[in-house]
């Protein structure tokens, strides 16, 4: 079944996440389309949460623009022929198989951003007729500088895949790769971003230890980071041929790249992705536990 032209988005569990990516929807269709604009524009919003304190943030950071629904997500789902998939991990079966949620659920798109719960567990959790996306975005998408990846089955529709990259690429980059390799995504995309942190604070702790401010330290070292990766990002170049680029014989650059082979930054941070990656990997097995 395909989706309508105007079709009503319905964001289940709507906190940080959930929120970054209506902002990102709402904002895109307040502005003129640099490309092509979608084939699929949403008409309506529905935000369902759970608890009072979540329904507030919504209503102070969208007034009317958003329908809210607290408690009722069997009737948010209802209404929607897009549903946003943002609870969490352990709760997703629980909130799937509710009373009168199957039939609400039938013939609907779900496009899923939760870590480790496969297209195949939520097939289970669903009616046949229920279309699946996953998504993995990270935290930047909060401010229009994410990343996510989406996985969509082989039988994916034209209309179903284009919508939902549309929706993500409104709040960064957006690519397509297997569900595979989603669990490394988690591990990297997802995760990365904290450990990008890590070695700010550490690079700005640098500074300070050298006689620079701590705000200044942060800044300078925010900037570098950020550069660096928007150099890599438009230029294509790989990173070490930037890094060598500011590597001269005899300098300061090659001396602190040194001390940094002597902490075996590289094989640290690498075993790092490969921990959070398999760490992610099982996020999904509560859910089969139940």
């Amino acid at each position: 079944m395909s989706l309508p032209t105007n079709p009503t988005l319905c964001v289940l569990g709507c906190g940080t996440m959930g929120r970054a990516i209506l902002s990102g929807i709402l904002d895109s269709l307040n502005v003129a389309p640099a490309n092509e604009p979608p084939t699929l524009i949403p008409k309506k919003f529905i935000a369902c949460v759970s608890g009072e304190e979540s329904a507030q943030r919504i209503k102070e950071e969208f007034n009317d623009k958003i329908t809210l629904l607290v408690g009722n997500n069997v009737e948010g789902v209802k209404e929607a022929d897009i549903i946003l998939l943002c609870t969490k991990p352990q709760v997703v079966k629980t909130i799937l198989t509710e009373e009168g949620m199957q039939k609400s659920l039938e013939n609907k798109l779900i496009i899923s951003i939760l870590a480790g719960v496969t297209i195949d567990q939520l097939k289970e959790w669903a009616p046949s007729s229920t279309r699946i996306i996953r998504a993995m975005p990270n935290t930047p998408c909060m401010i229009r500088e994410g990343m996510t990846v989406l996985s969509c089955p082989t039988d994916c529709s034209k209309d179903d895949r284009s919508f939902s990259i549309w929706v993500f690429s409104t709040l960064g980059r957006a690519r397509i790769l297997d569900e595979k390799h989603l669990d490394a995504v988690t591990g990297l995309s997802g995760s990365g971003p904290a450990f990008a942190c890590v070695v700010l604070e550490a690079l700005a702790d640098g500074g300070v230890m050298m006689g620079l401010p701590r705000e200044v330290g942060l800044e300078l070292a925010a900037q570098a980071l950020q550069g660096a990766a928007r150099m890599v990002l438009k230029t294509g170049k790989h990173p070490a041929e930037i890094k060598d680029s500011v590597t001269t014989p005899g300098g300061c650059t090659i001396a602190g790249l040194l001390t940094m082979e002597d902490g075996k930054i590289r094989s640290t941070l690498a075993r790092t992705i490969q921990e959070a990656t398999q760490v992610a990997s099982t996020l999904g097995n509560i859910q089969s536990k139940k």
